[in-house]
């Protein structure tokens, strides 16, 4: 796939354009809704929108009462109510709600809200009575809040991740607990409001507020002493989601944390379908001057993340502008102020804030009363690099949308769908170079032609000309005479054809509609007794690749026009090109397909054309296995004796049944299946939602021995591609989805099994993805499986 140059260039007559910081902000304690004056002064601060509680401290006390009578009436004591017994009773009910127990009520300004679950709760209780009054009172804020019109909501994650002290137990019942929640805010969008990983001290600050279960002593400082595990939150939010099937409606708030992790960590949480980026007062420190800085590390992660299509908002969490103690009358602030410009100097980085020359910084110049960390943010914002051509508002558009695989085939194209096609540039300067680098060899070697004094060239599949043009270009460079040919079965394409044969190439060029592989080759003379004479071409070039190199059948098609190549100094451009593959975590993307599973049968069996973007590899470079693996290779022309085997197949002179032939299939095209076996090494856990895959391609490989080896290539090989075809974009990456996601632990081996399969009629692919895990230094235990998949009900036709 690719874009028009119109659509890469970005116009913007105000200056570089960056992704834009909208700010809200979260009171823990508050629980009262703000009102219209204290909204308006978080407005007049820049802040964007703000958090509010659905039920306040009367209900609260109201639901701690129920609890107590109820204990009371047990006979229980404090430290019976946190036991785990299942015996038989009636839990209380909680009542509904009283105009005196909630201040949210239907306005129009109540879609702008984000309300905030009540954080004394405890979902993850072990206690039955605990867990089924939290369950109660979710249920009720939520239903309420979708009354009243909330758009979203925020639930506070799990407090318990692993298996011990009743993880697992408290998992499951806090992604229950959420599933029925999706059910009951049926218009309401979720967010889970989760640590990147939890720190040692995350947690403590929310001490102060009442819980129905409070934390035993002791419990803290045990968590504090234990070993981080860095993915534990991850895995806790993979497993409500994994429970909640993948709503569409259900986010990620995710807490900044005040030391950043690895970056494998990082690139797991980008894959994820966030919503906010939350930040605590924890995670600012102050530089020289006294104002809030966050580090390099901080920063940097923040503008990897505001490149998203979904750009996540930033929370500020009991950090930033306070409207709590704003009183009806101080509408002074409510003014409009004049504001001088936020410059570099006002928020030196934490290390020139140290440097001697800033010992007499006067501060940061924004005006009187204005919040130092929403100034700060302000700053920062303008600090990300401005929008490239390659993030221009169409290309992001297209991040991590599903396309079908073209048929070409079968199917003929529009003229808007070569026109997008024609806007890479790269591609076709590439091309260009490939082809200058062909016509100076041959003219230097000076090789026979196919005709007296001239080079002749075919460009098969020549669409709508871009080729044909390079074609010419890259003849008048080299001062080498050539003949065009273009062959192009679209009807509606051949037309155009004609008219650049009149308009743009002077006449130069024979234009043809055929199937290049019914296409005889060009005519050299006629006979009025056998009819046209067909005589060869010397070069002949095609751009039929597609996402995984051969997913448009770009073998078969060049097999096909093959026997008009003169021999034996026929070159093909492209000369070679090899798929290639990796496991990815890719969320959004599977949510989106299961979603389409509802209505469209062959959802998990397409090869997605898409534009990958929030994703994760999930597999490390290590010795013997890189990230990205080669499935198999296609090189043209290809052996003669393939040719003549092939035709003998069709004849019926040979028995078909071998290789990728299928029952009944004579075999004819056995030589372009393929299959491959490669091995991921994943050293942190992770769930793998399907394969991605890339191609590269040798356009023309050099014939002199001076310069053995020397090659002009393209590439989406994300390793690869800005040292072969930087900046290109004519073609995504294509994305292989298994049905049944698959999770493993740390230290896993994926290995992977990919079948190119055709029956002489079409082409498809087949995949198997396998979880291994070691036990011991010479055993290991198989802990997933995809299955076998198959894109048959979708093949490419020949």
């Amino acid at each position: 796939m690719s874009f028009g140059a119109s659509d890469m260039a970005m116009s913007n007559p105000y200056g570089a354009q960056r992704p834009s910081f909208h700010l809200g902000k979260h009171e823990t304690a508050r629980d009262e809704p703000l009102t219209d004056l204290q909204y308006g002064y978080l407005l007049n601060q820049d802040m964007n929108f703000a958090t509010t509680p659905v039920t306040n401290r009367r209900f609260r006390a109201r639901v701690f009462k129920i609890v107590s009578d109820h204990l009371l009436l047990l006979g229980k004591n404090a430290e019976v109510s946190t036991s785990t017994e299942t015996g038989s009773r009636a839990d209380p009910i909680i009542p509904p709600l009283t105009p005196e127990e909630t201040g949210l009520f239907p306005s129009p300004a109540v879609n702008t809200y984000t309300a905030y679950i009540s954080p004394w709760i405890d979902l993850c209780s072990t206690n039955p009575l605990i867990a089924s009054i939290s369950r109660q009172v979710l249920n009720l804020e939520v239903n309420y809040a979708n009354f009243c019109g909330v758009r979203s909501i925020v639930i506070a994650g799990p407090s318990r991740d692993d298996s011990r002290d009743g993880g697992n137990q408290a998992l499951a019942q806090y992604s229950r607990a959420v599933q029925e929640a999706l059910t009951i805010g049926s218009t309401l969008t979720f967010l889970i409001h989760m640590p990147m990983y939890r720190e040692p001290v995350a947690g403590q600050a929310i001490e102060t507020l009442s819980s129905l279960e409070p934390r035993r002593e002791g419990a803290a400082t045990a968590n504090a002493s234990k070993e981080v595990d860095l993915f534990a939150a991850w895995q806790s939010w993979h497993h409500v989601r994994s429970t909640c099937n993948y709503d569409l409606r259900l986010h990620v708030a995710l807490q900044i944390p005040r030391v950043m992790p690895e970056k494998d960590l990082q690139n797991r949480w980008f894959a994820e379908p966030m919503h906010y980026l939350t930040v605590e007062p924890d995670v600012f420190q102050k530089n020289k001057g006294g104002y809030p800085s966050l580090s390099k590390h901080h920063q940097e992660m923040i503008f990897s993340y505001m490149r998203l299509k979904a750009v996540p908002w930033i929370l500020l969490c009991d950090v930033g502008p306070d409207a709590s103690n704003f009183q009806n009358d101080d509408m002074s602030v409510l003014s409009a102020v004049n504001r001088p410009p936020v410059t570099e100097d006002d928020f030196p980085s934490l290390s020139d804030a140290h440097s001697p020359a800033a010992t007499s910084h006067p501060g940061p110049s924004f005006r009187a009363g204005a919040d130092a960390h929403v100034a700060y943010l302000q700053w920062l914002e303008n600090q990300q690099r401005p929008f490239t051509a390659l993030e221009s508002p169409t290309l992001t558009s297209f991040q991590d949308w599903l396309q079908s695989p073209l048929q070409p085939l079968s199917d003929n194209l529009e003229s808007a769908t070569y026109e997008v096609f024609e806007g890479d540039p790269v591609k076709y300067d590439q091309y260009e170079a490939a082809l200058i680098e062909a016509l100076s060899e041959w003219k230097e070697l000076d090789l026979p032609t196919s005709k007296d004094g001239a080079v002749v060239i075919a460009v098969a599949g020549s669409g709508r000309g871009p080729l044909v043009t390079r074609a010419l270009k890259a003849a008048e460079y080299t001062n080498v005479n050539v003949e065009v040919w273009a062959v192009e079965k679209n009807p509606n394409a051949y037309v155009y054809l004609l008219r650049q044969n009149q308009t743009l190439w002077g006449g130069k060029v024979n234009v043809v509609k055929t199937d290049m592989r019914a296409w005889k080759g060009p005519v050299v003379s006629h006979s009025s007794d056998t009819g046209p004479v067909h005589g060869k071409v010397d070069m002949l070039i095609s751009e039929l690749l597609g996402s995984f190199g051969d997913n448009e059948l770009s073998p078969e098609c060049l097999d096909g026009i093959q026997h008009v190549l003169a021999k034996p100094h026929g070159i093909s451009i492209p000369h070679s090109y090899t798929a290639h593959m990796s496991p990815i975590s890719t969320p959004k993307l599977y949510a989106d397909i299961l979603a389409r599973s509802a209505t469209e049968a062959t959802a998990f069996s397409t090869p997605w054309v898409v534009r990958l973007y929030a994703l994760d590899f999930v597999c490390q470079k290590v010795p013997g296995h890189a990230r990205f693996q080669q499935a198999w290779e296609f090189s043209h022309p290809i052996p003669e004796s393939t040719l003549q085997n092939v035709e003998a197949r069709r004849s019926g002179g040979i028995m078909g049944g071998g290789g990728g032939s299928m029952a009944g299939a004579a075999g004819a095209n056995d030589h372009n299946s393929r299959y491959c076996h490669v091995t991921f090494v994943c050293r942190a856990p992770g769930v793998t939602h399907g394969l991605a895959g890339y191609f590269e391609s040798t356009l023309y490989e050099s014939r002199l021995e001076r310069s053995k080896g020397q090659k002009v290539e393209i590439s989406t090989h994300p390793e690869r591609i800005d040292q072969k075809s930087k900046d290109m974009i004519s073609w995504f990456p294509i994305f292989f989805p298994l049905e049944k996601p698959i999770s493993f632990p740390a230290d896993t081996e994926l290995e992977v099994s990919m079948w190119r399969q055709t029956d002489d009629t079409k082409v498809w692919y087949e995949w198997q993805v396998e979880a291994w895990t070691w036990v011991g230094q010479t055993s290991r235990i198989k802990v997933g499986s995809s299955g076998l998949c198959t894109s048959r009900k979708v093949a490419c036709l020949m």
